[in-house]
């Protein structure tokens, strides 16, 4: 949906008074739900739809934080479930007879466009005219057709092909839950996770407003490994007191398109993490505007508060001196790392920052929900590279190892490879069906540890698949097809031999780049936001919806 959608209805929920009441058929009592209700559903849809970005700044907007909805209750598909029922139910009572008895053997289907937009005696007209002309009989032929071709069509033309022809893992190891060590403790969704560039440690980001360290034993995971685990350090993301946005900003605030963040200073959704290059520092973005700074026994370091909205992107250089933040504000921050000073704030968007990424110690690239990709650099006023060409929000970018090339993924379902070289892309790599919500490059070609393997780009779609691309020739080498949701995630491991990839099929998989095979699988209990590797390229770790992080042993074949 367009981003100002969500923002549409926040507002409308607040401020119509009929959204808190449904009428029961003839007046027989009434049923209540909230606006707050309705928001929540909304929220939930958006977020398991994929719709990340307009979930957030949906909740954002319409006080989600501030209920006290447990959204530990609410099943998965709450909101269409809900709609399916509303729909049953009109359905019902169009089909009613006239002195009020139940429906006769001689049911009419309604079409949801007809039960959606015309009230109930238009309904009941309707019913009356398709009895009479006895297009029940053709109706339910054509059901009987259509359930004998279901299972053949299903997962066709207009869904995602999630397998191949055999639809089985053949030659995939499955991976037990007795060999999978559950980190638990997050109150909260987990949105991402990381592992220390230097050590053992994970640390995990929740919609709980905390971030979590966990020492993760060396050895085997599994049941033995549960039993061994030490508490992990919890970093509560405190309400900030005295950071810009309060009461004297709200004209700034506006100017800017957004309410002030201290409004919402409850929101404290930990939303992006990410280790510097010694492990010795571990910095959290958040869904109230704040980026903080941690050492790696999780102690409070440095809050650094500027943004005015919430922190979708969040990096260290490779120096370790500076912190780059992208926030729903529109602008991206480089970040004294040592005082917590803002160095200089980019403001060049017209639309909230969706990701940022380091090119060098001093340059990095921005995107943005206005289509535009910019190139920065620390001292100058203007962008010295702005690439135009999406047509849609750009969920991600990402410089390749060398800071050569730039990719970038969208919601228009493209990727492009872009070159400081030229104004137009490199590459435009077009063969997802539906968005594309993140990129990875390999950790290969030259420049790098892995000199003599080529470089890829690995792209994950909400059409289920995952595609990988040779970087030089823009070519998709292999199609992954695995997985039945939207993929949320990829990480090469690494070698840059195998790709992890996460799902909200509950599923976390690895598998072999060259081959474009699938090696080992693993089913959990919810949806996978976020996989990553540990140095080694040994243990692979996943966050999940069910405020769950788990952490598996992989060995190569």
């Amino acid at each position: 949906p367009p981003s100002s959608a969500p923002r549409r209805a926040a507002h409308s929920t607040r401020r119509d008074p009929a959204l808190n009441r449904c009428a029961s058929p003839g007046g027989q009592g009434t049923m209540s739900i909230s606006s707050d209700e309705v928001n929540y559903l909304v929220y939930r849809y958006l977020q398991e739809s994929g719709f990340t970005h307009a979930a957030y700044t949906f909740g954002y907007e319409s006080y989600i934080q501030k209920t006290s909805i447990a959204g530990t209750d609410l099943p998965p598909g709450a909101l269409i479930s809900f709609i399916q029922k509303g729909l049953q139910y009109l359905e019902l009572e169009a089909n009613l007879n006239e002195d009020g008895t139940d429906v006769d053997g001689n049911f009419s289907m309604l079409n949801s466009s007809d039960l959606l937009s015309k009230p109930v005696e238009e309904l009941k007209n309707i019913v009356k005219e398709k009895r009479k002309s006895g297009v029940d009989e053709d109706r339910e032929r054509a059901r009987v057709k259509r359930e004998k071709l279901e299972p053949e069509t299903a997962n066709g033309e207009n869904g995602p092909t999630p397998m191949d022809a055999d639809g089985s893992d053949v030659g995939a190891e499955a991976i037990d839950d007795e060999d999978v060590t559950r980190l638990e403790g997050h109150e909260g969704e987990v949105f991402i996770c990381a592992w220390s560039p230097a050590t053992s440690q994970l640390a995990s980001g929740s919609g709980d407003a905390t971030a979590r360290v966990w020492s993760v034993p060396a050895g085997p995971s599994g049941r033995k490994c549960r039993a061994s685990l030490k508490d992990p350090a919890v970093l509560v993301h405190s309400p900030v007191d005295g950071a810009e946005g309060g009461d004297g900003d709200d004209g700034d605030d506006k100017e800017r398109g957004f309410e002030s963040k201290d409004r919402n200073k409850n929101s404290k959704d930990v939303t992006t993490l990410d280790w510097n290059g010694e492990g010795s520092m571990l910095a959290t973005g958040s869904y109230d505007g704040a980026a903080r700074i941690w050492d790696a026994e999780g102690n409070l370091v440095n809050v650094l508060s500027k943004h005015k909205g919430p922190i979708f992107s969040l990096k260290w250089n490779k120096k370790g001196d500076y912190l780059l933040s992208g926030s729903v504000d529109k602008t991206a921050i480089v970040w004294d790392a040592k005082t917590g000073e803002a160095k200089q704030q980019f403001d060049f968007h017209t639309a909230p920052t969706l990701d940022v990424d380091w090119r060098n110690n001093v340059s990095f690239a921005t995107s943005s929900m206005d289509h535009m990709i910019y190139v920065c650099k620390l001292g100058e006023s203007k962008p010295i590279k702005a690439f135009k060409g999406h047509t849609d929000e750009v969920n991600a970018i990402k410089w390749d190892p060398t800071g050569t090339l730039l990719a970038s993924c969208s919601d228009d379902y493209s990727a492009k490879i872009w070159s400081l070289k030229q104004d137009e892309c490199v590459h435009e790599l077009k063969e997802h069906t539906k968005e594309i919500y993140t990129i990875k490059w390999s950790p290969t070609g030259p420049g790098t540890n892995n000199p003599d393997v080529p470089l890829m780009l690995a792209s994950a779609s909400y059409d289920a698949t995952i595609k990988l691309w040779d970087a030089e020739e823009g070519r998709c080498v292999h199609t992954l097809r695995r997985h039945t949701e939207p993929v949320y995630s990829v990480a090469f491991s690494p070698d840059g031999k195998y790709l992890a990839s996460g799902s909200f099929d509950n599923r976390l998989l690895i598998w072999d780049v060259q081959k474009g095979e699938l090696v080992k699988t693993y089913k959990g209990d919810g949806g996978i936001f976020e996989v990553c590797w540990n140095k080694d390229g040994t243990k692979v770790a996943a966050a999940y919806s069910n405020n769950m992080v788990t952490v598996l042993d992989f060995k190569k074949p």
